[in-house]
């Protein structure tokens, strides 16, 4: 239970005192006295997401928000459903999408049988065909496994597939049969994949209402959106905006305005920031109980939520790293009270079979992810377990607050599809992506085993690897690098190369020894480090290393005084290029000597500076 609010707006006694310990460990960091700080020294602390929040240093009660509402209560922050099976927790979901039905049905009733209990079916260009419905869905228990139906433009044939199977299938409650059919023809227009039209959807959602079973007919996926760039709350407000379209579309059609709430369900993306996650699905449901409230019907703002993990934060280099995203994904839609959770394989950034591990091993991992946050750390058992956290709490209200101004841009602009046809939508959208991968290059935002700790003994990468993907992956920019290399590792048999030249002792220099090579390596450049060399040693170790680039690494007062003749003797061995690690102002008071071609330091655009790297060094663009 949260603690009482206290009514001061000033520090806590406790506060106080953690904020002069603040004061004191920055003046120390960096070098000025205390009193030059500002009065609230922690807000230097404070971060910023791409939507614009801020992220403090510490919540207190100061920050207390009232209690929300129970689970299933609206605005349903805390959960749509209040009598969820806490032994169950969220549907674990798995995606089939194989064009074999006999096979397809064989994966599904082995995944059912080891923790699976949604099924999530392509048909059509996107998986089974169309006619092979029945066959795939065979010996499926409906009312204990709920169905999700993707088919693109053909929703419209899978769905009257779906219903014969339904017809001839036995059960007590109708009603417990839980169905999908996944219709996507606004997001559909975002993302350039195939749909029913919207006038297909309004009839099927039409067949469906008329159904005895639950059936919702259209999907708002938020994903297209992620996955073009799009911060959380353009993804909620868009996701939103694309909802009030159905609605309108629906409502035209004759539709009761209960009816049509029911026919949405919501997909939305989860990323690594598990915080962030938590807070995006809480400030979904809110959002949309909202839009119930306005619409008249806030009982029916409970639409159902699908948190498929990020396609975005998945790297295809060092791709066992995407085990660990996609933990903190999963557990992050999980306590946000997403009602189904899809964890993609590690290796779906990856052509099938590029690991050479089975597609059964991969699969494995990400069912088992899941199930080891259900079975063994028991997340299910408690709803919505972020409740009450200073943190949770304000990061909800402002991520809600600001995906709301989102979307009320886009009714200014006279709603959904006109924002879409005018370009505002992309373009809001793109402004966030170009900050996104800024931040990766500068390497401000880490990929691990991308833009940090690459590791280089990797093999190449195919040619299918290397094709340009739709979406727009945080690390694409250096994973194009990497692909450089290893295109001229094919041609030459050996990686672009750069020597290393420490200066001094192992304690001056270790550290930017360290940096340098993490950098180039992220590039794809390897690195020849030879240990501290007098002058005498330099020409024997360009020569053994055979690069074309050096980079000093040694401490700023080290570089004052041997800078100069280093850079010299590089030059004279045949060096065409030499860097120095750290900043310009090391060597800006030498004059009479030569200087350095250029400077790599901590947040340098390292694309760019990697890219122009690999044109000197001959690595094909």
């Amino acid at each position: 239970m949260p603690i009482a609010s206290d009514s001061s707006t000033e520090p806590v006694p406790e506060y106080a005192a953690w904020r002069k310990g603040v004061a004191g460990v920055l003046a120390k960091a960096r070098r000025v006295d205390i009193a030059e700080l500002p009065d609230e020294p922690e807000k230097l602390l404070a971060v910023s997401t791409y939507d614009g929040l801020t992220v403090n240093p510490l919540y207190t009660r100061r920050d207390e928000l009232p209690e929300q509402p129970l689970p299933g209560a609206f605005p349903f922050v805390r959960g749509s459903d209040a009598t969820r099976d806490v032994h169950r927790g969220w549907f674990v979901s798995v995606r089939f999408e194989g064009s074999d039905a006999e096979k397809v049905n064989q994966d599904i009733l082995f995944a059912l049988e080891n923790g699976v209990s949604s099924v999530w079916l392509g048909v059509g260009d996107r998986g089974v065909p169309v006619t092979e419905i029945p066959a795939a869905l065979n010996g499926l228990l409906f009312e204990l496994a709920p169905l999700t139906i993707d088919a693109g433009s053909a929703s419209a044939e899978a769905a009257a597939e779906v219903f014969r199977v339904l017809d001839g299938y036995t059960v007590d409650n109708r009603a417990e049969v839980l169905v999908q059919l996944g219709a996507t023809p606004l997001t559909s227009l975002f993302s350039g994949t195939s749909a029913i039209d919207m006038d297909g959807a309004v009839e099927l959602a039409q067949r469906a209402i008329a159904r005895p079973e639950t059936v919702r007919a259209i999907t708002v996926c938020g994903n297209a959106f992620h996955n073009a760039g799009a911060s959380d709350a353009q993804e909620l407000g868009a996701a939103v905006a694309a909802g009030l379209e159905y609605l309108r579309a629906l409502t035209a059609a004759g539709i009761d305005i209960a009816e049509a709430l029911g026919q949405l369900e919501f997909r939305f993306a989860a990323t690594d920031d598990q915080f962030e996650a938590i807070a995006k699905f809480r400030a979904a449901r809110r959002l949309w109980a909202r839009v119930a409230q306005v619409c008249g019907a806030p009982d029916h703002g409970n639409a159902p939520q699908h948190a498929v993990t990020s396609a975005a934060m998945m790297a295809q280099r060092d791709p066992w790293v995407n085990m660990l995203r996609t933990t903190l994904a999963a557990f992050g839609a999980g306590v946000g009270g997403a009602d189904t959770v899809t964890v993609l394989p590690f290796d779906s950034a990856l052509p099938a079979g590029e690991l050479e591990v089975s597609q059964a091993f991969s699969e494995r991992m990400a069912r088992n992810t899941q199930l080891l946050l259900l079975e063994e750390s028991h997340l299910g058992f408690v709803r919505d377990p972020g409740a009450g956290s200073w943190f949770v709490e304000s990061l909800t209200d402002e991520l809600a607050a600001k995906a709301w101004e989102f979307m009320q841009q886009l009714e200014a602009a006279g709603g959904y599809l006109a924002a879409l046809q005018s370009g505002l939508l992309a373009e809001s959208i793109a402004a966030t992506k170009v900050k996104r991968d800024s931040d990766v290059a500068h390497r401000k935002t880490a990929v691990t085993g991308v833009n940090e700790f690459p590791n280089l003994s990797e093999p190449p990468l195919s040619e299918a690897a290397r094709a340009e993907s739709p979406i727009a992956r945080y690390g694409a920019a250096f994973e194009t690098l990497r692909n450089r290399s290893d295109a001229y590792l094919v041609a030459n048999g050996v990686r672009p190369k750069a020597l290393l030249v420490p200066l001094g002792p192992v304690a001056e220099h270790n550290v930017r020894v360290t940096f340098a090579a993490n950098l180039l390596a992220s590039g794809g450049i390897e690195t020849v480090n030879p240990g501290a060399l007098d002058l005498a040693g330099i020409g024997r170790a360009v020569e053994e290393s055979g690069a074309g680039v050096a980079v000093l690494c040694g401490s700023d007062n080290r570089y004052g005084a041997e800078a100069g003749a280093t850079v010299e003797a590089l030059r004279a061995a045949g060096i065409t290029t030499v860097l120095l690690a750290g900043s310009e102002k090391a060597v800006a008071d030498t004059t009479g000597v030569q200087r350095p071609d250029g400077f790599v330091a901590a947040r340098i655009d390292a694309v760019a500076a990697l890219s122009g790297l690999l044109d000197k060094l001959g690595a094909p663009a």
